[in-house]
Order: structure tokens, then C-alpha cells, then sequence
């Protein structure tokens, strides 16, 4: 691969403030890469979490922090028009400064279930995103935009050169689950977000929807970035080190069945999970919360999952995996209890492992 291998944070946003803060600063310290901010949805008001601004969060995580760079996992254009995603990007990349932030981009189903896409306006996430992208792109570029889409319309003058504003490049992430959407990562971003349940069958799955898209359109494929979500927890003690990674285990598939359905369907078949085995799951969330969630995540079920789990041990040799498979850039979503701790642990005595 040409681009760099990384190891980062997918961090739930649905986490008060001052916890989202000190997870930062643990990991500026001991070199995390990056810490990817998923911006959670409304949904998760059923199960006592509020959901928090990724866009607003970023500028305040770039400047608590000195090396760690931030990425927007994901923002959705449904929620903000491609123009105020660009204006609220140039905050966050004057804030970061050179090679401190990242730009993931992404439909995101729950989201636009949650604000009625598809009821009262056409359903076309690969229009919208792909739109979005050439808009967001030229205005940070401090080129004129002029848009008249299918999905945004988009004016804005060029950027005069005596105007004081950022002018390093910001790359651009796409999430991806589908064919299309990753065939359209491959032909225009800069790198591909999987969603979380990534397992390395879909991290090959995905490679090879980069490859042979970027082929296509003239682009080297290993020059893409490929950040791939894996639940994770670590422990000094195997069992405990699961624990975590089981619970958000349960809180991911329940949400495949509830909220986004068919879209995830190529994911658990490279998982090797079926609907039948998720249901329950679905069921506990539902009448119980995340805890009833987690105690119908079998083993064989977590294992199905590939978490990035167990002992440090373990949690190097799981990483080592996903690399082989070809993700690029490892994207922990960590659970469980004392969560600072746990990075301490990944810092400590994991991340030496992966770096030179």
C-alpha cells in the first residue's frame, strides 16, 4: 500500500463532552493517528445517550490537542447543505492546521430516515454525496462554485487571494457500505469509512470495489485510504477484554436490524451472520437496553464480528489481520468500562507494535 498505516479512534459522540475531551488527550499523548468523531443520530435518545454536533466538537478536539489529527465520521449531506459543510470544515481545518483533518462524508440511512428523506424529497444518497463532494471540494479550494444539481444548488464567488483562510488541502473520506457508494469512493475521494461490524472479509470486499473502480477512471487503488470501524476492548484478562467489545457488538447488530436493514446485508454476509441470529439481539435492545442487547451476543456471534478484542496479545494480532486484508487504517470503536483506561492500554502496549 502507498498511504501510511494507521491506527485511530472512532469516537460515538453520544459521550458527554469533558469524557469525549480526556479520550483526546490520552491519545495525543501516546500517538494515536487519529480520532474520528461518528456523529451520533437521535435514534440513540431510546437508550438514555444524546446524540452531539461532530462539526461542532472537531475545532474544540484540534485545539485541546497537539498531534492528533480529527476526522468527521461521518457528516451527512441530508443535514447540512454542502455549502455550510465547507464553511464549518474551514473551521475545523484552521483550527487543526497541515494534516490534522479529515473530511468523511457519508449518506448515513438512519439519518435520513430520521428527517423523512424518501417522504417528502427523492431518495438519492450516491446523487447527493457525489454532489456534495465536487461542491465541498471547489469552495475549499477557493474556486467559484456554480451548481445547478439534481440534489443542491450551490453558488459561491472565487476566493480573492488577500483573503485570510486555510490553504491546505483538506482530503476527503466517503462511507461506503454498498457497491456503488464504494465504486464512487474509489473514482473520487481520498479514502473509503467502512461502517462499524467491518469485518476482513469486508475489508477485501471493499478493496476490491476501490481497485477496480479507481482502475476505471485512471487512479492508482493503493493510493486510497481505507478506514475500516472494528468494535474493540482490551484487557489484561481475556474474558474482560471482550466485554466491551461485546456490548457494542450488540448495540451495532441491533441497530442493522432496526434502522438500516437491507443496506447492511453485504456486511453480515461477509460476516457470516444472519438475520435470524440478530433478531434476538434486536429484541433485547429494544425491551431492555444495550445490557440485554449484550447478553445475546453469543460467542460465536462476537467472534463472527472480529473485534479487536481480549488481551493486548490478542488485540496485535487481530490488528495484524485487518492489515493483511488491506484496511489502511484501523478505526478502534471502543467500549466497556473505563474507557481512558483502555486507551492507555492500546497506547502502552499495542500501537508500539505498528509503529517503526
Amino acid at each position: 500500500m502507498t498511504v501510511p498505516f494507521r491506527i485511530g479512534v472512532m469516537q460515538l459522540t453520544m459521550e458527554p463532552l469533558d469524557e469525549i475531551l480526556e479520550h483526546a488527550h490520552v491519545m495525543d499523548r501516546h500517538g494515536f493517528d487519529t480520532m474520528w468523531l461518528a456523529e451520533a443520530y437521535p435514534w440513540w435518545r431510546k437508550h438514555s445517550m444524546e446524540a452531539r454536533s461532530a462539526s461542532a466538537l472537531s475545532p474544540i478536539l484540534a485545539r485541546e490537542t497537539d498531534r492528533l489529527a480529527i476526522g468527521w465520521g461521518i457528516i451527512s449531506p441530508y443535514t447540512r447543505h454542502p455549502l455550510q459543510i465547507a464553511m464549518e470544515a474551514r473551521v475545523t481545518q484552521e483550527a487543526a492546521g497541515p494534516g490534522r483533518f479529515y473530511l468523511g462524508l457519508g449518506a448515513s440511512k438512519i439519518f435520513m430516515k430520521a428527517i423523512g428523506v424518501g417522504e417528502r424529497v427523492p431518495e438519492r444518497p450516491l446523487t447527493n454525496v457525489k454532489e456534495a463532494i465536487g461542491i465541498i471540494r471547489s469552495y475549499l479550494a477557493g474556486e467559484s462554485v456554480d451548481v445547478e444539481g439534481r440534489e443542491f444548488t450551490a453558488r459561491a464567488p472565487e476566493l480573492r487571494s488577500d483573503a485570510e483562510a486555510p490553504d491546505w488541502e483538506v482530503p476527503i473520506y466517503m462511507a461506503g457500505t454498498g457497491p456503488k457508494m464504494q465504486a464512487t469512493a474509489g473514482a473520487l475521494a481520498d479514502g473509503l469509512l467502512t461502517p462499524s461490524i467491518t469485518t476482513p472479509g469486508f475489508v477485501r470486499y471493499a478493496r476490491e470495489n476501490l481497485a477496480r473502480a479507481a482502475e476505471e477512471v485512471g487512479r492508482n487503488g493503493d493510493d486510497i485510504d481505507l478506514g475500516c470501524t472494528i468494535v474493540a476492548s482490551i484487557d489484561q484478562d481475556h474474558d474482560k477484554g471482550r466485554d466491551g467489545a461485546r456490548e457494542i457488538a450488540g448495540m451495532y447488530l441491533a441497530n442493522k436490524v432496526q434502522n438500516i436493514q437491507g443496506s447492511a446485508d453485504v456486511l453480515l454476509d461477509n460476516a457470516g451472520l444472519t438475520l435470524g441470529e440478530l433478531e434476538p439481539i434486536a429484541e433485547a435492545m429494544e425491551s431492555g437496553g444495550r445490557l440485554a442487547a449484550k447478553a445475546k451476543v453469543t460467542d460465536e456471534i462476537l467472534d463472527k464480528c472480529r473485534p479487536i478484542a481480549g488481551t493486548p496479545a490478542e488485540c496485535v494480532e487481530r490488528i495484524q489481520e485487518y492489515r493483511t486484508a488491506g484496511c489502511t487504517h484501523i478505526m478502534l470503536e471502543l467500549w466497556g468500562a473505563d474507557r481512558a483506561g483502555q486507551l492507555e492500554q492500546f497506547g502502552s502496549e499495542v500501537l508500539p507494535h505498528f509503529k517503526s
